[in-house]
């Protein structure tokens, strides 16, 4: 039997969410600086609503700090221990990030239960003064993510936060104003319930696809089947198994695959080359570990698993 294992890995690699660092810098600067001011008038204003915005503000903080501490580790080169660096640590800062936000959600919904039965005096002047703030501040962080938001699922994660905090502020601004034309209080605790529930519905998408890049499932954005038969079909090559799609953060996906290919084939190189073209092109897969051989590897006595074994029957 003639095996020719081929494989091709890419060493250029960005630094996921790098381009985006200052950008998450001025962000941080601004909520850190708004955090206060928030935390200070809810106490003053007794508003749940303002507290329940100020303590997702927080996890903003913290999802800002955790951004940037993955971005400057994720630079850190590889090593023996490490052989594909610290590029998962960006997933693990959005993971992170989502249990983060279930905890403030889970505390808005349990504090807002017990404000209905006894709803406090709410200074609405205050509450509306800090929630417009707030609003200001959020714009402007929004601006500031917008760019790296669809490449970085760190960077996303943050844009979500920062999102359901402008909503939260637009439902006090609102909150405030009936408040103080209408005196029905438990409307603020209505707005800190709706914040809640908002932030948990988000979190759950954000959880999942981190959740999902952790456990190596096949990227949302890549049609397995469609590979599968791309590689199947190419000419010369007469079975595919053990073909695996995983992304190793945002934006950097990994292929691995054994082709069985026609004996006959003198240049293999040449051969994986060919399928490598269209693996960028259709799919944006630059990272590939190819190996060809002209026996399927099982049926020669080598062990591991089989998994989406593909012949393509020719003529």
């Amino acid at each position: 039997m003639a095996d020719s294992h081929s494989h091709k890995h890419s060493h250029a690699h960005a630094t996921p969410g790098g381009g985006n660092e200052r950008a998450l810098r001025w962000a941080l600067a601004l909520t850190a600086t708004f955090l206060v001011a928030e935390v200070i008038g809810g106490l003053l204003a007794n508003s749940l609503a303002l507290l329940s915005d100020a303590a997702h503000m927080f996890t903003d903080v913290a999802a800002l700090a955790i951004s940037l501490a993955a971005i400057g580790i994720a630079r850190r080169p590889t090593d023996r221990k490490r052989s594909f660096g610290y590029y998962r640590f960006e997933i693990l800062a959005a993971a992170i990030n989502a249990l983060l936000l279930f905890g403030v959600a889970i505390y808005i919904l349990i504090e807002a239960y017990l404000r209905f039965k006894n709803p406090p005096e709410i200074q609405s002047t205050t509450m509306l003064v800090i929630a417009s703030i707030g609003f200001i501040v959020n714009l402007i962080s929004i601006r500031l993510l917008t760019a790296g938001k669809d490449s970085s699922l760190n960077v996303k994660g943050v844009y979500l936060e920062v999102w359901s905090d402008l909503l939260g502020s637009v439902g006090v601004i609102v909150g405030a104003l009936v408040i103080r034309f209408t005196g029905w209080l438990w409307v603020d605790t209505v707005v800190a319930v709706g914040i809640g529930l908002w932030v948990l519905s988000r979190t759950w998408v954000l959880l999942k696809q981190s959740l999902h890049i952790l456990l190596e499932g096949v990227p949302e954005e890549i049609d397995y089947a469609a590979v599968e038969q791309l590689l199947a079909r190419h000419p010369g090559v007469l079975a595919v198994h053990d073909l695996h799609v995983w992304a190793l953060t945002s934006g950097k996906i990994s292929l691995t695959a054994h082709l069985v290919h026609d004996a006959t084939i003198a240049d293999a190189s040449a051969l994986r080359q060919a399928i490598e073209v269209p693996l960028a092109k259709d799919f944006g897969i630059r990272h590939t570990t190819l190996q060809l051989e002209t026996t399927p590897c099982h049926q020669a006595g080598n062990d591991g698993e089989h998994f989406g074994d593909v012949t393509h029957p020719r003529s």
